[in-house]
């Protein structure tokens, strides 16, 4: 038998790794190429989500976790060997086919890693959800939480986010908008309980999504919006329509801090075109209304102002311990 005789031919191993975030079934026309081509499929796992819908397709399955001498053996004469990977990715089986190329005694058949589904961006959201759901089971604190215990730590985690925006640490925004995102989604897991009205994060994005939809017909629809501006007044226009709100100030947060409350109240009033006069008293109170009013006009957020000047004042204090 010589070199180039079909016997002597080292074959092909195709490693075929699938997210578990895409519907079994779903695969790449070169994935089914390649497994309708194989002269054998395998698959450690029995219990793998892929394989029924394979063996609907007519493609026979072996149910084996073969080492990696045996793999290269059974790929011997030509053949080629789908190997439908785990959860976990075989890297046992990866490890010893690297180990075998490596010791440069044994003629190795063509590896290639053929992923056959893909993840779609916000894919890793299905994991949140499926980590939330096992938390709100399994842990003795979680389990417990509910919305009015939880929501001082929305709070919190808003504020974390601003602060790391305003650090400018990229790091610590992502981490922060995680802990928010948490947020949303612990609450939607606890709202699925509920006797009566109960609601998923399902229901939520929904929710969202047809709102933006309907609130950007500039993005979505025909209408024109050439200016921020434009999009602004839309905007306030269709919530005033769908909340059937009598006042440009309805929805307004009054729990939210003085400056931000004033700026926003400024904000709705000068973008509904309305010249109300600022009301007259005596106090400290009066002029930090003016001054915030007087900012948001220039386009400066007060919050995020006095929040900047407290922080230079944080740091004199500091200094001034230290000498």
């Amino acid at each position: 038998m010589n070199a180039t005789s079909p016997e002597a031919a080292p074959g092909r191993i195709v490693l075929l790794t699938t997210s578990h975030r895409v519907a079994p079934g779903l695969l790449s026309w070169p994935a089914w190429q390649a497994l309708r081509a194989a002269d054998a499929v395998l698959c450690a796992d029995g219990a793998h989500p892929q394989l029924p819908y394979l063996r609907e397709a007519g493609i026979s399955v072996g149910e084996a976790a073969p080492t990696a001498q045996e793999l290269v053996d059974t790929c011997a004469g030509g053949r080629t060997v789908v190997v439908v990977a785990t959860g976990e990715g075989e890297p046992a089986l990866t490890d010893g086919l690297a180990r075998l190329a490596g010791s440069g005694r044994v003629r190795m058949p063509e590896l290639e890693l053929l992923p056959a589904s893909y993840d779609l961006p916000g894919a890793r959201l299905l994991d949140l959800v499926q980590v939330m759901d096992r938390i709100r089971a399994e842990c003795p604190w979680s389990s417990r939480q509910t919305h009015k215990g939880l929501a001082k730590y929305g709070i919190e985690e808003a504020y974390e986010l601003v602060e790391a925006i305003e650090a400018g640490d990229r790091a610590e925004l992502r981490e922060e908008l995680g802990d928010v995102l948490l947020q949303v989604v612990f609450h939607s897991r606890i709202a699925e309980e509920d006797p009566e009205a109960p609601f998923s994060v399902d229901d939520v994005a929904g929710g969202i999504v047809a709102k933006l939809i309907h609130r950007h017909p500039h993005v979505f629809g025909d209408e024109k919006a050439e200016t921020p501006e434009d999009v602004k007044a839309h905007w306030l226009r269709t919530k005033a329509e769908e909340k059937r709100r009598t006042s440009v100030t309805d929805g307004v947060p009054l729990g939210q801090p003085g400056l931000a409350l004033t700026a926003k109240l400024a904000s709705r009033a000068r973008t509904a075109d309305l010249d109300v006069p600022l009301p007259q008293g005596d106090g400290i109170g009066y002029e930090l209304l003016a001054l915030a009013v007087r900012a948001e006009a220039d386009g400066v957020d007060p919050e995020a102002a006095l929040r900047a000047a407290a922080r230079v004042y944080r740091d004199a204090i500091r200094e001034k311990e230290a000498g």
